[in-house]
């Protein structure tokens, strides 16, 4: 199975002052090539998906694309990533500085017979859907919901098979509240650094 690992880069950064948080840094190293590096030890190709006219520079190399759907919410990411690749996909947000490559590789092995494999997590939805696998099949779903005036990022969960990534197997790589903590604001990302300096999130548990 090939799968493409899709940095998402969306939103409008309107908590961190217009500027484009991915590019920001936490302990030295932007956290947009933070989650490069997660995601290329367990893909066999990288996209951008983002829609800012200067997105072209911030991954040389990468294909960018920009999102299909516009003024959908955050599912529109989820729709392009997987238009886009014509594959499956492990996305994960450009937020997301503690992401390990053991949890992504854990969720590519558990989207071998689902459409959606995600982790659990203590957040509002229960779920990650944003640090995440998902097929094709789920494009015809996200449109139905969408056409319905479903805009809810896991709308779509209800009409696809998902396999979820229990918490008690996400707490193998490490605190959930760090694994997938994500920057929105300047003083999240000094919370981040304060963190980075003596954990980095799960990655120091890649063996899990």
């Amino acid at each position: 199975m090939t799968v493409t690992g899709v940095v998402l880069a969306g939103g409008l950064s309107t908590r961190y002052a217009g500027r484009p948080k991915g590019l920001e840094l936490v302990h030295g190293v932007r956290i947009i090539d933070r989650v490069r590096a997660a995601l290329e030890p367990v893909v066999d190709d990288l996209l951008l998906i983002a829609n800012d006219d200067a997105a072209g520079a911030w991954l040389p190399g990468v294909r960018w694309e920009r999102d299909v759907l516009r003024d959908v919410g955050s599912v529109a990411g989820i729709h392009a990533a997987l238009v886009h690749a014509a594959s499956p996909v492990l996305v994960v947000a450009w937020d997301m500085p503690f992401v390990p490559t053991a949890l992504l590789s854990a969720l590519r092995d558990a989207g071998h017979d689902a459409d959606v494999a995600v982790p659990e997590s203590d957040s509002r939805r229960g779920l990650e859907p944003l640090c995440a696998f998902y097929t094709p099949a789920c494009v015809p779903a996200i449109e139905r919901r969408l056409a319905a005036g479903d805009r809810r990022v896991i709308g779509f969960y209800d009409d696809v098979r998902v396999s979820r990534l229990g918490a008690d197997q996400v707490a193998r790589f490490g605190d959930p509240a760090l694994l997938f903590m994500n920057i929105n604001t300047p003083e999240e990302r000094i919370l981040a650094e304060a963190h980075g300096a003596s954990t980095d999130g799960g990655r120091d548990r890649q063996e899990a």
